[in-house]
This record gives C-alpha cells, sequence and structure tokens, in this order.
C-alpha cells in the first residue's frame, strides 16, 4: 500500500484531496498536515511514497517544505499545489526537484494520473537502488589483511578523483574489483563503466575496438561503429591486460589520454571524449619497455597511482573470510543450504600453495560444496581439492 501525505492548510482543499485519495484505491493509505512545520515532522518520522503540497501556507511555505525534505528523504517525490497566482514559483519547484505540480481547485483525472505517475517513477527508483546495490556486491573486496586494507585506504583517496591508476598483479588476484571499486566509489558511479580486455582481442581489431571505425574502413566495416572511449564518456574505461596492447594501438591511446580526443579508424575527425582510466595489467612493464613492447611514455600517463595486487599466498589470513564468502554464495546460485567449512578444512586449505590466486580458491570451493558432506571436512579437502 502506498502511503501519500497531503500537507494543505485550506481545510476544504484539504478534504477533497483526501476524499479523492482515499476513495480512487483501496492502495492508497493517505495522512494529512495542516501546515509545512507539520508535514516535515511526519515526513522525517514516517516512510512516505509521496507528498502533495500547497505552496502558499502559513509557518512554512510548500518550497521550504521541499527543500527540507529533499535533504532528509530525497526519494519521496512531491507534487505541489498551486494557487493561480503561484504558477511560476510551482514551475520553479520543479528545478529544486519537484515531480509535478497541480492547480487548485485540482481537477480529477489531472490529480490522479499525475499520483500515479509520481508513485511509479519512485518504485523505479527504489528498484535501480536495490539493482545497484546487488550489483555492487559482485565486486566486494572481501578481506581484513594488512596489504588488502592498504589498498582499500588508496581507493578511498583515489577514487574522488580524476587520477588515472595502473592495477598490477598475478592472473587471479582480483584486479577488476579494484577498478570497480575505484569507479562505484567515484562522481562518475552513474555513468557507464566498460570493460575492455585487450589480451582477448586480435591486434589487428583493437583500434576499431576501442576507437570505432567508419563505414568502408576495412573488409567488414559496412557501418559507422561507436568504440569502447565512446561508449564509456563521462564514466570509467577499464584496460585490463593493457601489456598485450599492440604498439600501434598504444601510441592511439597515449593520445587520447593526452588530448581527450579520439578518431575513428579510417577517419581524420577528433571526436572529444571524457574518460577516466584504468588500466590493469599481470606483466612487468618495465620489463616491456626495455624489449620495446611497451611505450615508456604511455606507461608515465597511465601510472599516475599505482596499486598492487597481492597474491593470495601473501595474504592467507583472508582465506578463511573468502571461503565463507564463495561458500554462501556458491550456495544461494546452486539453491542448495549453505555448508560450513570446519576448523580442519580450513587450516588444510589456507596452507595450500595457491598459484591461481582467488580464482582458483573460488573454484576449489565450489567443488567442496557440490562434492563435500554436510559439513566439508579435511577428508574432503583431500579427495576433491586436487591439490
Amino acid at each position: 500500500m502506498s502511503k501519500i501525505l497531503v500537507i494543505e492548510d485550506e481545510a476544504a482543499i484539504r478534504r477533497v484531496l483526501v476524499k479523492i485519495l482515499s476513495e480512487e484505491s483501496e492502495m492508497y493509505e493517505v495522512d494529512w498536515a495542516e501546515d509545512g512545520s507539520i508535514g516535515l515532522e511526519m515526513i522525517k518520522k514516517s516512510d512516505y511514497d509521496l507528498a502533495l503540497c500547497d505552496i502558499k501556507m502559513p509557518k512554512m511555505d510548500g518550497v521550504e517544505v521541499l527543500e527540507a525534505a529533499r535533504k532528509i528523504k530525497p526519494e519521496v517525490p512531491f507534487i505541489m499545489i498551486s494557487g493561480h497566482g503561484d504558477l511560476d514559483t510551482a514551475v520553479n519547484t520543479m528545478r529544486i526537484g519537484a515531480f509535478d505540480y497541480i492547480s487548485k481547485p485540482p481537477d480529477l483525472n489531472r490529480l490522479l494520473t499525475t499520483v500515479r505517475n509520481a508513485l511509479d517513477r519512485k518504485e523505479l527508483v527504489v528498484e535501480n537502488k536495490i539493482l545497484k546495490k546487488k550489483v555492487s556486491k559482485n565486486y566486494e573486496m572481501i578481506g581484513e589483511s594488512d596489504e588488502i586494507n592498504a589498498i582499500k585506504d588508496i581507493i578511498e583517496k583515489v577514487a574522488p578523483t580524476d587520477a588515472r591508476v595502473l592495477v598490477t598483479g598475478s592472473n587471479g588476484t582480483g584486479k577488476e574489483l579494484v577498478a570497480h571499486w575505484i569507479h562505484e566509489k567515484s562522481p562518475r558511479s552513474a555513468a557507464p563503466f566498460i570493460e575492455v580486455n585487450c589480451a582477448a582481442i586480435p591486434s589487428e581489431l583493437i583500434e576499431s575496438e576501442l576507437f570505432g571505425h567508419v563505414k568502408g574502413a576495412f573488409t567488414s566495416a559496412v557501418k559507422d561503429r561507436a568504440g569502447k572511449f565512446e561508449a564509456a564518456n563521462k564514466g570509467t574505461i577499464f584496460l585490463d591486460e593493457i601489456g598485450d596492447m599492440s604498439l600501434s594501438a598504444q601510441a592511439k591511446v597515449l593520445r587520447a589520454l593526452q588530448e581527450n580526443k579520439i578518431s575513428r579508424v579510417g577517419s581524420d575527425k577528433d571526436i572529444k571524449v571524457d574518460v577516466r582510466v584504468i588500466a590493469a595489467t599481470n606483466k612487468n612493464l618495465a620489463e616491456e619497455i626495455k624489449e620495446n613492447r611497451f611505450r615508456e611514455d604511455l606507461y608515465h600517463r597511465l601510472a599516475v597511482i599505482l596499486i598492487k595486487v597481492p597474491s593470495l599466498n601473501d595474504r592467507r589470513d583472508d582465506i578463511p573470510l573468502l571461503i565463507k564468502h564463495f561458500a554462501d554464495k556458491i550456495a544461494g546460485e546452486q539453491g542448495i543450504s549453505p555448508k560450513e567449512f570446519s576448523k580442519g578444512a580450513i587450516k588444510l586449505l589456507k596452507g595450500y600453495d595457491w598459484t591461481g590466486n582467488i580464482r582458483e580458491l573460488r573454484n576449489v570451493v565450489e567443488r567442496l560444496i557440490i562434492l563435500g558432506g554436510k559439513e566439508v571436512t579435511e577428508e574432503d579437502v583431500r579427495l576433491f581439492a586436487s591439490k
């Protein structure tokens, strides 16, 4: 049931609004307040799905109520109620966050349509927030070791800026999680996060993938196509395994970083882009530079902030937390009851040589969840961990 608050000092108008909304649908629970200050207190104490608020009121007018409510309950949509002389003010309230306005005396169809639209919008906003939280959980950084806490501290400092970040570490350590965390904690979090695996794209296609192409640029270019840099405009592009990028593509990336411009393959036209770049590699770029496989000037452009993700062997104290996290997540994905790991099983797993890092640990936990007993024991680990 949707909870609606009517804030209106004119008793006759207030009764009409409450009567219309109460009788229109059994899905509306309607409260009322006779002035703005009382209405604001009710908003603070209760969770309303919508507020209808008069503009001209004693003690506290509707604009003041709207501005105060936006600070404490920004998710509550406001429909402003305007008299004939309040039209300009009503339009201005939409600039500061009101959903819409209705005029006095209220037209029945206009009122009900506006209320339904506002409630639909509120529901969509809530669903988006829930979805964002679910998405964020996919990229949690699990661990409380000194090494992981140090990385979290760096992320907190660098995320609010536009500084470029180079993330290094072995395969399977979670470099992409660092990139996601930086993006989600940044002012760009509402904009796209575009991931490009440079190692998975053939060298002859990487430039088209990153910068797009125009029709006729090459045999299969049958129409114009935007690249990943354009797709990431106002957001973040994550160049994973950048050490595998061809030198010609590196030159174009360098230009994009220097000038905030790109050009599609086959075109001389410059396209301005506003993109934050996060790169990652499992290679030693200093060695790659010595062997002339990676541009030193690009390295210095990318490595404004360096984050080295430790191997799992270097953060063994986090293994019990990771086992618990993966066990719960996998049980949910498989639709089975969560399983506990015995102390002996955890001790045994802590002692393994995790050459595949966190990715390997997750695979092992999944295998043990599926094949092990009600409680995963040392014997299960010896039988199914395949170490």
